[in-house]
């Protein structure tokens, strides 16, 4: 999921959305493809996946309705597909004649990584040469980013391994994060840099579409960063269940992302590194893609409580959720495509620059 459903974004849009989606957190409502989905006979011959595109949550239906992370992807991708029921994923998967293939995961590192892993696993596909792309909405600090960047994961992060305790027992000011042992070989991933240089050469200069009341919000902030148009970029992605908000947990993250020697912090997110570790024990990291879309700060402006941020006033949210989801495809749609178009360089493997 990304964090439209988790850690920056205020609580009555949670809410509404909840309500538009009419189900838990996490959960799409079964579409009429869903509820005909057939599991794909053990015999078949496996669909060789050339690009899997993993959304966290869709709003609604996957197509004709209000789009979440999912419904720009099914429908430049997969309009006409079968959806192919998989046990283990909340979801069916939608593949094309291309080896385009793609699937609501669900949202958090439990839910999400539990529908990779049966994904993987199923024999109805092929992933011996796949490559991955995780995407959704997310947050991003206001000195780092703002509405409607979308940016290439350069290191995930794990937010959630390690020791906490309470900023009142400790020096003041100082981190209240510890690492703990045992958690090295899964607690950050840095993703094939000559990938990411690819995912930026081919998308950087993709025109984002912005909003009105974006452009509005975005003035409560005195960051440079903050205030400017929306923009392609690249930076490490924070994965954590918990919905960490405000300044001192936002510094926290970029001390973490420091203390494990990756790039800044500039997006806070649920799922990432859990789907990564999944597809690492399985098919290793380096054809591994995390692509999301800012939809929120993951604080407040300085003239308005941590709180009073989480749960706005009507009216009060940030603009631009549905620009940055059509955003996202966009960007994210350039690489796919010239992967797909370009297979016999990729196919094994990601090629010279």
């Amino acid at each position: 999921m990304a964090s439209f459903w988790s850690r920056s974004l205020p609580l009555a849009w949670v809410s509404a959305a909840l309500m538009l989606a009419g189900c838990a957190v996490g959960l799409q409502p079964p579409s009429p493809a869903a509820a005909i989905a057939t599991t794909a006979p053990a015999a078949a011959t496996p669909v060789r996946v050339k690009v899997f595109v993993a959304a966290m949550f869709e709003i609604g239906q996957n197509t004709g309705d209000r789009a979440g992370e999912f419904q720009h992807w099914y429908e430049r991708y997969w309009k006409d597909a079968k959806p192919i029921r998989v046990p283990g994923a909340l979801q069916p998967v939608y593949c094309n004649a291309d080896g385009v293939c793609g699937a609501v995961l669900g949202m958090g590192k439990v839910n999400s990584s539990a529908s990779m892993q049966a994904i993987l696993l199923n024999p109805a596909f092929d992933f011996s040469q796949a490559y991955y792309l995780l995407t959704g909405v997310a947050g991003t600090p206001p000195s780092r980013g703002t509405i409607g960047d979308v940016v290439w994961g350069t290191w995930l992060i794990d937010y959630d391994l390690g020791h906490r305790w309470a900023p009142e027992e400790n020096t003041p000011g100082a981190p209240t994060f510890m690492p703990r042992k045992g958690y090295e070989d899964y607690r950050r991933f840095q993703l094939n840099p000559s990938l990411v240089g690819w995912a930026l050469q081919l998308s950087a200069d993709t025109p984002l579409q912005d909003s009105d009341s974006a452009r509005a919000y975005r003035q409560r902030y005195p960051d440079a960063a903050a205030r400017r148009a929306p923009a392609v970029g690249k930076g490490t992605h924070m994965t954590g269940d918990t919905f960490f908000h405000g300044p001192g947990l936002s510094k926290e993250a970029q001390y973490m992302a420091k203390l494990y020697g990756a790039d800044d912090y500039v997006i806070t997110e649920m799922e990432a590194a859990a789907i990564t570790l999944v597809i690492k024990r399985s098919h290793g990291v380096e054809r591994v893609m995390s692509l999301r879309g800012a939809v929120n700060f993951d604080q407040g402006n300085p003239r308005e409580t941590t709180l009073a941020h989480l749960d706005p006033k009507p009216g009060e949210t940030a603009g631009g959720f549905a620009e940055t989801v059509g955003n996202i495809e966009r960007v994210g749609s350039r690489m796919v495509d010239h992967i797909v178009t370009h297979w016999p360089q990729w196919q094994a493997g990601v090629p010279p620059r």
